[in-house]
């Protein structure tokens, strides 16, 4: 894949891991309990998952698990799983450091701006600060690797 196109999808994958700790987060707080939003996050891990939701709440774990799943609940491990294919390409790419620069710097500014959102607040003047120096540090890192 060519080197250009790898930092857009880095960037794109650090906005997707933020949207998907969101999405974790509203189905944890829609169930009782953070394992049945694990076993629909996790096709993996399911058999695993599953044995340990039996073993907690027995046959109403599986109930809940059922009226749980909504058509969005699905994200989260399909941005999960875009996030780890863009930093596989990363690291095959561009190396690591760059990798975690750009996905460190895009989550950082994703994180800020659904943080704005959430509150209704703009970010303080000294995290805007932190993400200014964080991508200039990114930046830094890139140039390096020139």
């Amino acid at each position: 894949m060519n080197a250009y196109l790898v930092f857009p999808m880095l960037a794109a994958a650090g906005v997707a891991l933020v949207i998907q700790n969101l999405l974790m987060v509203r189905i944890t707080e829609s169930v009782s309990t953070v394992i049945i939003t694990l076993v629909i996050n996790s096709a993996m891990g399911l058999a695993l998952l599953l044995a340990a939701l039996l073993s907690r709440n027995g046959l109403a774990g599986i109930s809940e698990t059922l009226l749980a799943i909504r058509p969005w609940a699905v994200l989260p491990g399909l941005l999960g799983s875009f996030f780890v294919f863009a930093g596989i390409m990363g690291y095959q790419s561009v190396g690591a450091p760059a990798t975690i620069a750009v996905l460190v710097a895009s989550q950082l500014t994703a994180g800020l701006l659904a943080n704005a959102y959430k509150t209704q607040a703009p970010p303080s003047a000294l995290s805007l600060l932190g993400a200014v120096l964080l991508i200039a540090g990114a930046i830094l890192i890139l140039r390096g690797r020139a």
